[in-house]
């Protein structure tokens, strides 16, 4: 069983940078693939950047490719999101999840708000 724990969001203006934070309760963090998804009303929940459990693959989607940036310490068993240049379609709930390797995500955190304002 793995919790996560988001923090981080807030309401910033375009163009400014927030690194949202995921903390999770683990034993064996180092184990799992943590991802992001992000959701505004009314759309489905969808994918935003993951990183393998070994920190050395990551992968994007291409609306965030190039200012988004994802890392992880295993050590402290956190994963962050730095995001910069902000655009307001960027504005939802963001979705810490962490899941084994080469299985689904399992695991969901209750999100926080990024909302950005033009």
């Amino acid at each position: 069983q793995v919790q996560l724990v988001e923090s981080g969001g807030g309401l910033v203006q375009a163009g400014d940078s927030l690194r949202l934070s995921c903390a999770a309760s683990a034993r064996t963090f180092s184990g799992y693939t943590l991802g992001w998804f992000r959701q505004t009303p009314g759309k489905e929940r969808e994918f935003v950047a993951s990183i393998s459990a070994s920190g050395g693959v990551t992968y994007s989607a291409a609306s965030v490719r190039g200012r988004f940036t994802l890392s992880r310490d295993n050590a402290k068993n956190t994963v962050y999101l730095q995001m910069n240049s902000l655009k307001p379609e960027d504005t939802a709930v963001y979705y810490c999840a962490a899941k084994p390797e080469g299985s689904l995500y399992d695991f969901w955190g209750q999100g926080t708000q990024v909302t950005v304002s033009s």
